[in-house]
């Protein structure tokens, strides 16, 4: 079955074609391979490197997995949007309110290409985007930079730019994690729809505040 709010994009490189196809099923999952280009070199320790996490973020309610793949079916990027888990401090601001780019990640060789914003593009064009507050978290012990030549806060800086495109902001918030680093950031966009009233749940719970 086909999922009416799947999109798909072709992008044209010497060395090929690259698909970006948005929400994912678990069969088009199947069919494609992560064992070439998702793997563990060096430093690098990619956030998933299994089908079943994929395959598993899928099934969730709402959830939109963008995968971006070769012509002979090996995923160059990965990204994934979904509600954060029960126990986070983020679903206690309402009943899937808000929404987390939980991954967004471009296998190494095909780095530097422009893939990532359109990979982010169909992944946060979602029929919900103006009825959730999405956000994503950057801590950077996860970014791959050790063949990038850029610092964390040059890195940080490309995050930045490549989220404000589609209308995020950086907030500031007490979470335990984002505070460990200075480069550590949390940005999140919030939807056209939603009230004055969630908005300042919104911000209390950024900070862990009771009303």
């Amino acid at each position: 079955m086909i999922n009416p709010d799947q999109k798909i994009q072709t992008l044209l490189f010497g060395e090929g074609s690259i698909k970006i196809r948005s929400f994912c099923s678990p069969d088009e999952i199947g069919f494609l391979s992560l064992k070439e280009t998702f793997v563990e070199s060096g430093r690098y320790n990619p956030i998933l490197s299994k089908k079943e996490s994929l395959i598993d973020a899928a099934v969730q309610p709402d959830a939109n997995v963008t995968l971006a793949y070769t012509e002979d079916k090996k995923i160059a990027g990965i990204g994934i949007l979904r509600y954060p888990h029960p126990e986070e401090r983020w679903s206690t601001i309402g009943d899937r309110v808000m929404m987390e780019v939980a991954v967004i990640e471009i296998a190494d060789i095909w780095r530097l290409k422009g893939i990532s914003k359109k990979l982010l593009g169909l992944l946060l064009d979602h029929p919900l985007r103006e009825d959730r507050i999405i956000y994503m978290v950057g801590y950077s012990w996860t970014w791959d930079i050790s063949r990038t030549g850029k610092t964390v806060i040059e890195y940080r800086n490309i995050l930045i730019n490549l989220f404000s495109n589609f209308g995020f902001r950086i907030y500031p918030t007490n979470e335990p994690n984002v505070m460990l680093r200075p480069e550590n950031l949390f940005m999140a966009r919030i939807g056209a729809n939603i009230s004055e009233n969630i908005q300042k749940r919104f911000k209390l719970v950024r900070f862990n505040l009771n009303e």
